[in-house]
């Protein structure tokens, strides 16, 4: 008795990435020869065929050895059809459910390869032999979530250690390779939009105030994409999904971004009384990258005419009690406030013993060292500002090409990314 199991037909696919399940509607040719069903066709005329149901003739055991369903076998019993040289031939359709290990690596540009192994369960290889046929995959139907690259066959044998006999198995490799146009369009290009988010961070200005909540509102979103991500794989620390190191790798350039901004935004809140710019601070940030990056601080070439103002008394009138607030620091002002010795040059010294004008004058210092200490303080200021702006500029241009680094890096890294872009995009 020799029989052949053949995979006719494959008529549909689907895979459940979460439980790891491939099922399988498609149904087995199986042949085989019986010599107690021959009889002389010239003896009864007109029969050449003759359907039994699998009660009334022997059927092979054949079941789907990594099956996942309930029912271990999941074929319809159909009628065995034989012919009076005692040529038998069985096709039981059904809907097969089979453990299939997933390998995520390279989601959403994945191929994976199921296994459909199947043979006797009580026959070995004396008494049932088991040959195979090429699957014939012309009645697929296609779907929109996968592509049926091939199911290539092998026949094997297995000698166990309590038996002599060989026990021989058809394994089918079911290897199909997933369509990204619905993973691109609802994960990938938002995640790619949301990553170029994160360089508007470092373009708002920083008196918005919504430079922390841009960043953080993008690291929610990223988050909210990771869930979704997670929600369809399976459970497994085999591998890391591709698309999950690339939100992971834009979650940590958000992170960073957001840290750099708050670096950003001491920079430019910095409190003047806090204390000077550290030296190297000077160096590196307002020289060395300000030059790197093209940036000067504003009205650093702008030399406006200054109105000439007198170093020392011009002229003052004794009879009115007026005369010309002298410089405190003009060196040609000796002990006096005169060009000379003993007083004002061309003035009476009367002029200035007013107890009035020497209230004036001590307010006028007070006022002029007001004024010296703020725009002290405003250089200062001005000064961290800068500081920042150069940090600023600076993290989006790194944080520009590391984004484009990563995207790129990360995502043309599968093996069949340009396939998958030809076939699904173009």
């Amino acid at each position: 008795m020799r029989k052949r199991n053949v995979l006719n037909n494959f008529v549909n696919v689907f895979q459940d990435e979460k439980n790891q399940v491939l099922t399988s509607n498609m149904w087995l040719r199986m042949s085989w020869f019986d010599h107690y069903l021959q009889w002389n066709q010239s003896e009864h005329p007109g029969v050449k065929n003759l359907r039994f149901t699998t009660d009334q003739v022997w059927t092979p055991d054949i079941l789907l050895y990594n099956s996942a369903d309930d029912d271990f076998d999941s074929t319809f019993k159909t009628n065995v059809l034989v012919n009076s040289s005692g040529y038998a031939e069985y096709l039981p359709p059904g809907i097969f459910m089979s453990t299939c290990n997933v390998d995520v690596r390279w989601f959403p540009f994945d191929i994976q390869k199921c296994e459909l192994k199947f043979g006797s369960w009580t026959y070995d290889g004396w008494l049932l032999d088991l040959q195979m046929n090429d699957a014939d995959i012309s009645g697929y139907m296609p779907n929109g979530e996968w592509d049926l690259v091939g199911v290539p066959g092998t026949r094997s044998e297995v000698f166990y250690d309590c038996c002599k006999e060989p026990y021989p198995d058809v394994t089918f490799v079911v290897t199909i390779r997933r369509r990204t146009l619905y993973y691109a369009l609802n994960l990938l290009i938002p995640c790619v939009l949301l990553s170029s988010m994160t360089l508007l961070i470092f373009v708002l200005p920083a008196d918005s105030g919504e430079k922390i909540s841009l960043g953080i509102t993008v690291l929610l979103s990223l988050t909210v994409f990771m869930l979704l991500v997670a929600e369809i794989m399976p459970a497994t620390s085999d591998s890391v999904p591709l698309i999950g190191q690339y939100f992971a790798s834009i979650m940590i350039i958000v992170g960073m971004s957001v840290i750099a901004t708050v670096v950003v935004l001491q920079y430019h809140h910095h409190d003047p009384n806090g204390g000077n710019m550290p030296k190297w601070v000077q160096l590196v940030l307002l020289q060395w990258v300000a030059w790197f990056l093209r940036m000067k601080r504003p009205g650093e070439n702008d030399d406006p005419e200054r109105p000439p103002c007198a170093p020392h008394l011009r002229r003052c009138s004794s009879g009115s009690q007026s005369g010309s607030i002298p410089n405190p620091q003009d060196p040609t002002l000796g002990g006096g406030f005169g060009g000379g010795p003993g007083g004002l040059g061309g003035c009476s010294t009367s002029a200035l013993g007013d107890p009035q004008l020497q209230a004036i004058l001590e307010e006028v210092r007070y006022m002029a060292d007001r004024f010296r200490e703020q725009d002290e303080a405003d250089s200062m200021a001005d000064q961290w500002k800068f500081a920042g702006a150069v940090i600023d500029r600076l993290c989006l241009v790194a944080f520009s090409v590391f984004n484009i680094i990563c995207t790129i890096s990360i995502l043309m890294s599968a093996p069949n990314f340009v396939e998958a872009i030809s076939k699904d995009f173009v």
